[in-house]
């Protein structure tokens, strides 16, 4: 570098956002993921005796893969290098392992690759990665937001260790708005003085994201002007005012989706309605699929609840239904209507498991066709081959029952419908109680001719 270069790259650095400018050197100045970069963790260890494996790092925006990257870039002795999954491709990745190759023939140096959102390489680019990753040619750090299990090819995972990154606490946030106050590389030239109220809802509102509370921080102070004593006030309005709307860490198409609503569907099952609005009030926010919603809540209704309560189900259905006609915002009521309903209605999967138990029954055991006296007798000839011979028509009988076989022979005494004592079923279980005492009293009765 020139001394043109320098003072281009000095520029860089004083006109960078505030998050760029406060990315943690070290990992004593890195904050948050104690639980994979804390004191004597095995990442810590790693990167601190340069001796890292090929890591993936996977997370959400703002906490910190990207950072841990560039502090691995700082204390490793070997040669570090970015390749952009965006604008590389097959051609730009050969030619940086030729060089990783070369350096690690001439020099005994290896090669430390950072790919950031590498979920964005297809197979064949990260094909190209795989050899070069199993034999130590480069030791690749992967960054994405995407779960890697299902972006990034099963070979390279194999090879890889994979550290799921959380979004950073507000305390984390808070901690670091406070150092970024006060750090020259900062806003510490500014002398702002902020409430206590105001860093607080960054933290609170930010999602777990610091680059979002250091943008809303640094959009409050440089256009706040000074006061007569010289200092920049930054009051809670102001705060939220650089701020419009709170994070909602939600992503439609990745894990976020599928663990929001599977806390949702948990809650409606664990009689929470409270939960339940939450985790809703999430994905309506957030503009999910409301359609996809209402599905889920349909499902729960039958899996659920079932015959504790049917009228779940026709409210769910009704719901669907509504929800083609209606988006958001009001279709928040009509689901939260729903989901209400579901979670508050008493419970039960009798049904859900008696299908279940029947399906595995068909793998498992063998079964012959239809009984004789159940086969249809509509059509010419049918009667000539027996069908319907021996039906007993149940509205002859009193109480429009009576005992007859309706299973085939090898599994005519499986039961596969245990009713609960919730709600509508308690009624259902004295009834097949009754019903099933009256079969069991026929099939002995019957066995005793037999003898």
């Amino acid at each position: 570098m020139d001394l043109f270069d320098i003072a281009s790259a000095e520029k860089r650095q004083k006109t960078a956002p505030l998050a760029a400018r406060m990315r943690p050197r070290t990992l004593d100045e890195y904050i948050g993921q104690e639980e994979i970069i804390g004191k004597g963790r095995l990442l810590r260890r790693a990167i601190e005796a340069d001796q890292l494996s090929s890591v993936i790092f996977y997370g959400p925006p703002g906490s910190g893969k990207t950072t841990l990257a560039e502090i691995i870039a700082n204390t490793t002795g070997g040669n570090f290098r970015t390749l952009s999954a965006v604008s590389s491709g097959v051609a730009d990745i050969r030619e940086l392992l030729k060089f990783a190759r070369e350096e690690q023939k001439l020099y005994g140096r290896r090669t430390v690759l950072f790919i950031d959102e590498i979920h964005r390489f297809n197979k064949a680019q990260q094909d190209a990665l795989l050899p070069a990753v199993e034999d130590g040619t480069v030791v690749l750090i992967g960054a994405t937001t995407e779960n890697p299990f299902f972006e990034v090819n099963s070979a390279l995972i194999s090879r890889s260790r994979i550290f799921r990154l959380k979004a950073l606490t507000p305390e984390h946030i808070y901690t670091l708005l406070q150092r970024a106050l006060e750090d020259p590389r900062g806003l510490a030239d500014y002398h702002a003085s902020i409430d206590e109220a105001a860093l607080r809802h960054w933290a609170n509102v930010c999602g777990g994201d610091a680059r979002t509370a250091y943008n809303a921080m640094e959009l409050a102070v440089v256009t706040t002007e000074p006061g007569e004593d010289g200092l920049r006030h930054v009051d809670l309005s102001i705060a939220e005012e650089s701020i419009q709307a709170r994070n909602i860490s939600y992503d439609k198409d990745g894990d976020w989706h599928y663990d929001v609503i599977s806390a949702f569907i948990k809650s409606m099952r664990g009689s929470d309605p409270d939960a339940t609005l939450h985790w809703l009030a999430r994905m309506t926010e957030a503009g999910e699929n409301p359609e996809f919603i209402a599905r889920r809540i349909m499902i729960c209704a039958a899996e659920d609840v079932g015959l504790a309560d049917p009228q779940a189900l026709v409210v769910a259905t009704a719901a669907t239904d509504a929800v083609h006609y209606v988006g958001w915002p009001e279709a928040r009521i009509i689901l939260a209507e729903a989901a209400v309903y579901v979670a508050t209605a008493p419970k039960s999967n009798s049904t859900y498991m008696g299908i279940n138990a029947a399906i595995a029954d068909l793998k498992n055991k063998p079964f012959s066709g239809v009984p004789v006296h159940l086969r249809d007798a509509s059509y010419k000839g049918a009667k000539s081959f027996g069908h319907g011979k021996g039906y007993k028509y149940p509205h002859d009988f009193p109480g429009h029952y009576t005992p007859q076989q309706y299973l085939p022979d090898e599994l005519k005494d499986a039961v596969y419908y245990h009713p609960g004592n919730n709600g509508r079923e308690a009624r259902i279980r004295e009834v097949m109680e009754n019903i099933r005492s009256l079969k069991a009293g026929k099939n002995l009765q019957e066995k005793k001719d037999s003898q």
